[in-house]
């Protein structure tokens, strides 16, 4: 390191995951690293994710998993840096850690050890880690002085290399900022215009009501919308009733796709062609109310909604007095209910922000601006998101290793 304590090989701002893992990387080639964060601690998201387990990656990643403007952007990073490279890392440090459902995975004890993790290899490496530290001013190498000049509450701090890993908008309250949007800005990089992703739905209309009264109820369904290219995106798992509207995974998944104004169909039975189903049971139970027939497919609750909004007029009638006609349009009406979200919950729970720099401005290889030597983008600051499952620290580990390899 040098003599001067001011002055580093490379700065990085942000100690979260993909701030950490760039540093490491760096330091473990022979450079002079310090990580500047502006809160009490480092790692706060990877202590805060998976619900205190931290699905640190997936099973299965594929460039796919990822919603970018440039889809070919995430392959050179994913492809140095792998999911099983991570894995390696967690093998080495026996962190016992188990597979979910969709291949992802988590630690059987604690965020605590991936963090850990990390700082012991950053310190191993003479990694250089400072909190409390706000960063005022950000000023570009010049002739007099050829490296990068922060102005910070803790004095100046000088470096051939900046790392932006500061991250994005989501969850404010883990001191998310647009700091590193700033940044770009100031630099004369493009970036793409910012939303709220993997985060809840919102209504305002009558199912806000519904929501609330079936607030904590689960069920396995398959969500669908089109998205901004007139694709149709899909995702079968878990919904959740809230007091605000839907969540769980499915929702969470689709709101990455959901554009503001558009529908949401629900298909809260997607294992049955319920229109087909329906005439068949007036066949073989003609007796039989529409309400008990539902019965065997969904809970009471969400029966008695669905009864006041779809077949209200037929509720005591037995199906065998209930027309075809009737019957298709209730069964299609369970197969796809149209939806039409008010909004999301935004940045307060979105566990990712869509957009962000503009992978164009970057080398795909580098993580480097190709405008400005020396400044680097990593991890959510970039416009790549990730689907749910892992795949946002794979890309946190994937880019920030592909940057320390040349920072």
């Amino acid at each position: 390191m040098s003599e001067n304590r001011s002055m580093f090989d490379v700065i990085v701002i942000g100690g979260g995951a993909a701030g950490l893992m760039c540093a490491m990387t760096a330091a473990k080639r022979g450079r002079s690293v310090l990580v500047i964060d502006a809160s009490n601690k480092v790692g706060k998201k990877i202590l805060m994710s998976g619900g205190g387990r931290c699905n640190f990656t997936n099973m299965e990643v594929t460039p796919d998993n990822y919603i970018c403007a440039n889809p070919h952007f995430v392959k050179s990073a994913l492809k140095r840096y792998s999911n099983w490279d991570f894995i390696a890392m967690v093998l080495e440090y026996g962190i016992p850690y188990h597979e979910r459902k969709h291949g992802q995975l988590f630690c059987d004890d604690s965020a605590k050890d991936i963090l850990n993790m990390l700082l012991a290899e950053c310190d191993k490496a003479g990694v250089k880690v400072n909190t409390h530290c706000n960063t005022n001013k950000v000023m570009a190498p010049s002739t007099a002085k050829p490296h990068y000049t922060l102005k910070t509450n803790q004095g100046e701090l000088r470096s051939q290399s900046l790392v932006i890993a500061t991250g994005s908008l989501s969850i404010p309250s883990m001191g998310a900022s647009g700091f590193g949007h700033d940044v770009a800005d100031q630099f004369g990089l493009k970036v793409l215009p910012l939303r709220a992703g993997l985060v809840p739905f919102t209504f305002s209309d009558h199912v806000k009501g519904i929501s609330e009264r079936l607030s904590g109820l689960a069920l396995d369904g398959t969500l669908s919308c089109i998205d901004v290219n007139g694709q149709e995106r899909s995702f079968s798992e878990a919904v959740l009733f809230t007091h605000r509207g839907l969540s769980g995974p499915a929702v969470l998944q689709l709101s990455n796709y959901w554009q503001p104004g558009s529908t949401v169909s629900f298909d809260m039975v997607p294992s049955l062609d319920m229109p087909e189903w329906l005439l068949a049971q007036k066949q073989s139970s003609p007796k039989s109310l529409l309400r008990t027939l539902m019965g065997q497919h969904l809970s009471k609750g969400l029966v008695v909604e669905l009864q006041a909004l779809f077949w209200a007029d037929y509720q005591d009638r037995p199906v065998a007095e209930i027309t075809d006609a009737v019957l298709k349009q209730v069964g299609e009406q369970i197969n796809g209910w149209q939806l039409k979200p008010s909004g999301t919950e935004g940045y307060r729970t979105a566990e990712v922000t869509l957009g962000g720099v503009d992978t164009d401005e970057i080398s795909s290889k580098t993580l480097e601006s190709k405008k400005q030597p020396g400044l680097f983008f990593i991890g959510e600051v970039l416009d790549v998101s990730g689907h749910l499952g892992g795949f946002n620290f794979q890309w946190a580990w994937s880019s920030g290793f592909a940057a320390g390899q040349y920072v």
